[in-house]
Order: structure tokens, then C-alpha cells, then sequence
């Protein structure tokens, strides 16, 4: 599609509608806080009452349908939190929510995570009946000891048997892999890494362990009690990672996650590609088009103040912003140059109103940082491990 032709389609089907439009389901609590996690989840000592939940989703759902309507619906994501605390009859009446709002596409993509322990494995049937057809298992790592420092409550035997049971029951199973783990090297990364490989259906989320501010990981580095990889150890485990996974047949599609041809998490692409989705539950995100431009959306964090808002509005939207065209472009850069296949700079200038600079791009392809392909702008092997900078350069 010409640039011209882009800027037209603009006020009327913004620019990356194509990309698809997502529902993602914040589920916000957790039995035990891990201590690398910034994410918004909450421990409880008495379970939360889940019919309360489904009618406050059902209620926000309904908001989100009068801010987008119309919409056809290619992907639902449960995240959190941990999701698969759920009941089975909790997820189908969300979803049964959201399909009475908006079409669903017949191959619309439904995602769950799940931690592997054997309770929750034990639901993969209920879940699959209630409309689930793949799931995320938060496995992070393959060694008992390192489980138990990652706060984790289950043993690797209990991830590969929870593994096993989902892709008996689940069309497509992907799982969760934390690396650059403290003392970890290049050689026990291989290792751990050919074995998940071993038991990988077609997707791995594969990442680097980042010190979140305020977490206790944060407080013990700060602390001078948890030593990560250094910089330069930390780019040995990456580049094994991209070694092995594409020797099995799983290459990167995006900086952190890598799949069989075809088998890519359809919702996340609707995220990188810069498409629409709404957030429904305490803590959740959304970006949906408007009449008068793209909204930025997020709901009120603390599940209990949630309800009480939605009780009250019929949703728990705390921050409601217009984008400016300059957000949006720079949102696309942030989100599209994450993808091997990189953007496509007529959907920037359609987006932002502007074109990237000539000579930024004729000097990052000079450093070896980015490339063009396909009409298409990407970044490097290289362009990768300094992405932040890359995406800041180009912005500027």
C-alpha cells in the first residue's frame, strides 16, 4: 500500500488495522509474589469470589464494546497474574462475554497461561472445553534450584509432566524460559535449552532476567547479594539462544520469542504490529481508535478498588489519553522494530505524519545496526542486542 494511499485509509481504518484486534483478560492474582516479577498481581489469603469477577469483566467488556464497536475479535489473551487459578466456568462465561460484544473470527486465537503445577494441570480439560486453544506455561527454568530462587512453586518434573498433559490436550503449547540467571553459564544454558527444546511443540518465550525496579531481585542486587550475568556473559547466553533455536527449527520472531513457521502467538503480533486491543480487569492496558484518534487506556491496579469502580462507572478506567500522532508513530517503531520482520516505513509516515530521518537510517545501516528487506525497515543481529538505543535513534 502507497504512502498516499495509507494517509487516506487513516481517518477511516487507521493505518495498522490490519493487524488484527485483541481482548486481553487481566486475572491479578497469584498464590506467592515471585521475586523477579513487576507485574501487577496480588496474594490473598482467602480465594477471591470469582462470580463477583465475571460480572465486573462482563460489565468493563460492555465499556470497551461502546468505545470499539464493531470490531472483529482474532485474539483473546488470559494473562496476569496467574490465570489458571481460574475455574474453567470462569473463563467460559468471560469468553462467552466477550463473543456476545464483538464477532469472533472463526480462527481466533485463545491463549491462557498456566503455572505447571499438577492442581492446575488438572483444569487443562476444562479449559480447553471452555474455548482455550492454547496455553503459556510458566516453567522459567529447568533445575530445581534455580526454581526455588526464582520463587517458583513447582519442581521440573512437574513442568515437563504439566508440558506433556497441555499438548495432549491444547492445539498449540508454548512455555516460558528465564535466562541469564545468577551463575548461570553459556555451557548450563545449552544444556537446559536442548532439553526444553526437546520438549517444545512449536513456541518458546525465551527471557533475559531484567532487574525490575522495586522488586526484591532489584533490593538484593542493590544489596550486593545477587550477581547476574555481566554484559557481556549475558550476550554469550543470547547468542546460544539464537543458535539453537533456529537449529531446531524455532527461529526468533521477536526479540524474545521464537516459533515454527506459522505458529507465532498471534496475539502478541497484534501488539507489535501496532493493533487495536482492549484490557479488561485491574491493571490491564489497551489501545483502541477512536473517532478522534487512538486511546491509550488502563484500568485502576488494586483488584478490590476495581470492583468498587466498576460497581459504580460500569468500568475501571483510571487514565484515559488521546495519542498524539508523534506517540503513535514512536509506539510503532518501539513495538514493530521488536520484529525480525521489522516495519514497513509508509504505516510510520501514515501513523506519525512524518518520515524517518534520511540520515539517521543511512547511519544505522552504516553501524550495522539496521537494514532494509523487502521494503521493510529491521534491525540487526546487532541492531538487536542494542534495541532500546536503536529505537530512541531513529525516534529522536
Amino acid at each position: 500500500m502507497s504512502t498516499a494511499a495509507l494517509k487516506k485509509s487513516h481517518s477511516s481504518a487507521h493505518a495498522t488495522r490490519d493487524a488484527g484486534f485483541g481482548v486481553y483478560v487481566h486475572w491479578p492474582f497469584c498464590l506467592a509474589k515471585c521475586p523477579y516479577c513487576d507485574f501487577n498481581s496480588h496474594v490473598r489469603h482467602a480465594p477471591p469470589d470469582q462470580p463477583l469477577f465475571v460480572r465486573a469483566f462482563e460489565a468493563e467488556l460492555a465499556h470497551m464494546g461502546e468505545l470499539a464497536p464493531g470490531r472483529m475479535v482474532t485474539s483473546i489473551f488470559f494473562g496476569g497474574g496467574t490465570p489458571s487459578l481460574m475455574e474453567p466456568r470462569t473463563v467460559g462465561a468471560i469468553l462467552e462475554a466477550i463473543a456476545r460484544i464483538w464477532p469472533l473470527d472463526a480462527r481466533a486465537e485463545v491463549t491462557l497461561e498456566a503455572n505447571p503445577t499438577s492442581v492446575e494441570a488438572s483444569r487443562f480439560r476444562g479449559y480447553r472445553a471452555a474455548g482455550v486453544n492454547r496455553v503459556s506455561l510458566g516453567v522459567q527454568a529447568l533445575n530445581d534450584p534455580d526454581l526455588k530462587m526464582l520463587g517458583r512453586m513447582h519442581s521440573v518434573d512437574e513442568a515437563l509432566r504439566a508440558v506433556a498433559i497441555a499438548m495432549s490436550v491444547f492445539e498449540r503449547v508454548s512455555f516460558d524460559l528465564i535466562y541469564a540467571r545468577p551463575a548461570q553459564d553459556a555451557a548450563a544454558w545449552r544444556a537446559e535449552l536442548e532439553t526444553a527444546l526437546s520438549r517444545a511443540a512449536d513456541h518458546l518465550s525465551l527471557y533475559q532476567l531484567t532487574l525490575e525496579p522495586g522488586t526484591p531481585f532489584e533490593a538484593l542486587w542493590r544489596a550486593g547479594k545477587l550477581d547476574p550475568p555481566k554484559p557481556e556473559e549475558a550476550r554469550a547466553l543470547y547468542e546460544v539462544t539464537q543458535e539453537l533455536c533456529a537449529r531446531h527449527g524455532l527461529p526468533a520472531y521477536e526479540v524474545s520469542n521464537h516459533a515454527r513457521p506459522g505458529a507465532q502467538c498471534r496475539h502478541n503480533l497484534t501488539y507489535w504490529r501496532y493493533g487495536e486491543y482492549a484490557g479488561v480487569g485491574p491493571g490491564a492496558h489497551g489501545r483502541l481508535v477512536a473517532p478522534r484518534g487512538r486511546l491509550a487506556l488502563s484500568t485502576e491496579k488494586r483488584p478490590e478498588t476495581w470492583l468498587r469502580q466498576v460497581a459504580a462507572k460500569g468500568h475501571g478506567v483510571v487514565e484515559r489519553q488521546i495519542l498524539s500522532r508523534q506517540d503513535e508513530g514512536d509506539e510503532f517503531l518501539l513495538m514493530g522494530l521488536r520484529l525480525a520482520e521489522g516495519i514497513e516505513p509508509e504505516r510510520f509516515v501514515a501513523l506519525s505524519g512524518r518520515e524517518l530521518a534520511p540520515e539517521r537510517l543511512t547511519h544505522l545501516m552504516a553501524l550495522g545496526l539496521l537494514e532494509e528487506r523487502n521494503q521493510r525497515l529491521r534491525a540487526t543481529a546487532e541492531g538487536f542486542l542494542v534495541l532500546d538505543a536503536l529505537v530512541a535513534d531513529l525516534a529522536a
